[in-house]
Formats: C-alpha cells, structure tokens, sequence
C-alpha cells in the first residue's frame, strides 16, 4: 500500500480517484486551496495538504514525501490556455524531479495541444521514474458533470433542438468517472514507464445519438445541421462536435491495449444509459 499525494483531489474526477485510492487500502494526501475543500478531502479519509499549482516548493515537498504522484489539476483557464499549459508543464517537472531516481509512480493528465508537458513525462521515465500518462475520453460522464455533454443539453434547451452536424456518424469516446477513477488506481499500481494509456469505456459514439437523447429527454427535435451551421449553435464546441475523435487517435485499439496492459474492465453505466437516467437533465 502506498502514501500517494493527488493534485486536483477535490475535482470532478480526483474526488473518485481519492475514494477509489482510499477504498484500495492507499492513504491519500490531496493538494486544495480552501478549509471547505479540506473538509471534503477529510470526510473521504484524506490528508489536505494546502496549496496551489502555483506553489512549487509546496508540490515539490509532497511529491518527495509520497509514494506515489497523480496529477489531475489543470487550470481550465481557456482564455489563457497557454498560460495555464505553462503552469502546468511547471507543476510537472518540480514534482518530477522530486521522483527522479526513485522509480516510484507518476501519473499525469493528457491536455489539448499538451505535447510539451507529455514530453516532459516521459522524459522522466528515463530519469528512474515510473511515468505514465491517461488520456480521459471528451466525455467523462456521471454525476456532477459539468463537460461538454452539460454544455450540449444546455444549448438544446435553449435553442429549442438538439443538433448533430451532418450525418452525425462522427464518433466520441466517454467513460464513467468511477471507471476513470479505477484506472488512475491501476496506473499507479502498475503502470510501467513510459506507457500511455486511453480512458474510454465507450470507444466510439456515433454523435447522432448522443444528439437523439438529448432529444428525447428535453422532449425537443433532434436536428442535423450544416458544418457551416455549427459555430453559430454551438459555439466554441462547434468544432469539437464535428470531429471523429476515435479515428484521431485510433480509440479502440489503445482502448484495448490499455486494458490489456491493466486488466482495466470498466463496469459502469455507459454514455447514452447515464443520459437515460435522467440526472443529466434535472
């Protein structure tokens, strides 16, 4: 069993991993900024250690002090995004090199246009680190979500439909944050250096669908529009909502080698019978 100190502890995704760390016989140190975030931290069991991604020498000692690191904090700062890319490629390389020869675990969080930061990982398992990196589907579903599947029910809702772009056969990866939060664990366990791993219990949804229950649940059309459409429904996900992002980085076979590499089973409900449930749209 391993001390293991968690960035982003309190978050949507690093308060599963907290639970999941806990409930595996970990003892769990988590890095927050207020009292009413420590008291979260200390109801599941963990340790608060006070600060920022800002705070280097406070990472730099809790690193030094753990087992084991994960890193879920990012600054979604995205009118800034490098910015916060910058203060992320900082965070990692104090703690990495707080780990430097001791070959403990180091798991970090794939980002958009993050390849500086990834190359700053892995250079690290060269460095007697056992690094890894998870790459989480667009899609981490589940209560308390507050991503992109929010933000489509909340246009639908006020636009009056649900749109797909074109056919809407473009696919998106999703995975349950309680699935996303067991793979951290496995990570951690026994990821070997150097590897990267891809969080999708669903590998590929054809974007029609996700559009047709959100449909069905708001009680409004399901609508196609043009790629030239898009931006003015959407927005900035207009883009996004057009990609075929399992063919970007090929979704199923990574899916299946990082499960193979783990024994990683994701068990909980899927994308479209999460939006089923109905919690999505209360």
């Amino acid at each position: 069993m391993m001390k293991v100190f968690v960035t982003g502890a309190t978050g949507y995704v690093g308060s599963a991993v907290v639970r999941e760390l806990i409930g595996a016989g970990h003892t769990v140190s988590g890095l927050c900024r207020s009292e009413e975030k420590a008291a979260g931290l200390k109801a599941a069991g963990a340790e608060a250690v006070y600060g920022t991604l800002d705070d280097l020498d406070t990472l730099g000692r809790a690193a030094a002090a753990a087992d084991g690191v994960i890193h879920l904090a990012f600054t979604n700062d995205f009118s800034n995004f490098e910015g916060a890319l910058d203060l992320d490629l900082r965070a990692v390389e104090v703690m990495g090199a707080a780990l430097e020869g001791s070959g403990k675990p180091f798991i970090t969080t794939a980002h958009a246009n993050g390849h500086t930061v990834d190359q700053a990982v892995l250079a690290k398992a060269e460095q007697g680190v056992r690094a890894s990196i998870v790459s989480l589907a667009p899609s981490v579903h589940g209560e308390g979500d507050k991503g992109f599947v929010p933000m489509m029910i909340s246009i639908a809702r006020a636009k009056g439909f649900a749109a797909y772009i074109g056919d809407g056969m473009n696919r998106w990866p999703a995975v349950h944050r309680l699935d996303a939060a067991v793979l951290y664990r496995l990570a951690l366990e026994s990821a070997p250096a150097g590897s990267r791993l891809l969080g999708a219990g669903d590998e590929g949804i054809p974007f029609h669908e996700i559009a047709a229950v959100i449909g069905r649940q708001l009680k409004v059309p399901t609508v196609g529009i043009t790629p030239e459409e898009a931006a003015a429904h959407f927005g900035f996900l207009g883009t996004i909502a057009a990609f075929d992002i399992t063919s970007l980085y090929n979704a199923k076979q990574a899916s299946l080698e990082t499960r193979e590499l783990l024994g990683w089973k994701p068990m909980q409900s899927g994308l479209i019978a999460d939006l089923e449930e109905g919690h999505y749209f209360a």
